[in-house]
């Protein structure tokens, strides 16, 4: 019987060693765990890319005489884009046209004049401070001449030449007024005289509003010859035109001056613009286009 108990107490712990061995072998098996890169760098910042500077351009009306159509053209360009928040826009015209269209009240930021009497007059009715207004260029009188006239016209003394038509600017005009100093000048010097005189306004038939009018009848030919600012005749891009410079000694120099308007809204970028005009980069566009630097 003892024999029995131990055969069965054998089974019994070979039937569990068995049963343990199957479990074993029936179990997942441990998953192998994934190595661990550490990064040796750590990884670039994010940068956020800058943000352009957004305006609505702000209009800055500048009010300037005729014969600085050129020049005050692509200084608007120019200063525009050295600070795209402001854009010039200009108005062209005779001087005395745009005083008077300043007396009664046009809304201008920056006036620039091609005669001291016109800038004068917008001072005298209180709309600039005396102080303010500066001379910027400088400029003289010069003849152009129609490429197809049947006059030869070598030099101001041809201008007497009986028939021949002048056209010039009416004396209320900036260069209109210049002209009729030129002529008394030339009444007064011995080579021409009283006589000249008389022969060359015997020879106007018409007289225009600003000088861009005075040009362009000569490049139309409607007239032999015209007496403008010495910028105009350099600057005309009409072909075959002849410019005849009015000698010094008869000649005279015009002198704008420029100022901010009492009124304007922008006075702080009505300045800026001004000194640019004022500034070597300003002056050399408006030698470029025949005028006289002021510095």
């Amino acid at each position: 019987m003892l024999k029995n108990s131990i055969k069965r107490n054998v089974i019994l712990s070979a039937l569990v060693l068995f049963m343990l061995v199957i479990a074993v072998g029936c179990a997942a098996p441990t998953p192998t765990a994934a190595p661990i890169v550490v990064p040796t760098e750590a990884p670039p910042a994010l940068t956020e890319a800058p943000t352009a500077t957004v305006c609505v351009p702000q209009i800055l009306d500048v009010s300037a005489a005729a014969s600085l159509t050129e020049a005050f053209t692509e200084m608007g360009t120019t200063f525009q884009a050295t600070d795209a928040c402001v854009k010039p826009v200009f108005n062209f015209a005779g001087s005395q046209k745009l005083s008077q269209q300043i007396q009664e009240g046009a809304p201008v930021d920056v006036f620039a004049s091609a005669s001291k009497k016109n800038m004068e007059e917008v001072i005298t009715a209180g709309l600039v401070a005396d102080s303010v207004s500066q001379v910027f260029a400088q400029n003289g009188l010069a003849v152009v001449v129609c490429p197809t006239t049947s006059f030869k016209i070598e030099s101001i003394k041809d201008l007497a030449q009986p028939g021949l038509k002048l056209v010039v600017a009416a004396k209320e005009v900036p260069v209109g007024d210049y002209t009729n100093q030129f002529l008394e000048k030339a009444a007064a010097d011995p080579d021409l005289g009283q006589s000249y005189v008389d022969a060359v306004k015997a020879n106007e038939v018409s007289f225009e509003a600003d000088v861009k009018t005075v040009l362009t009848k000569v490049n139309l030919c409607e007239a032999d010859a015209g007496i403008v600012y010495q910028s105009d005749g350099f600057s005309n891009p009409t072909p075959g035109i002849k410019m005849i410079v009015v000698p010094d000694m008869l000649n005279i120099t015009a002198k704008y001056p420029i100022a901010v308007i009492n009124s304007s809204d922008t006075p702080d970028q009505a300045q800026k613009f001004i000194n640019f005009v004022l500034s070597p980069e300003g002056q050399a566009i408006l030698v470029k286009y025949g005028l006289k630097a002021v510095k």
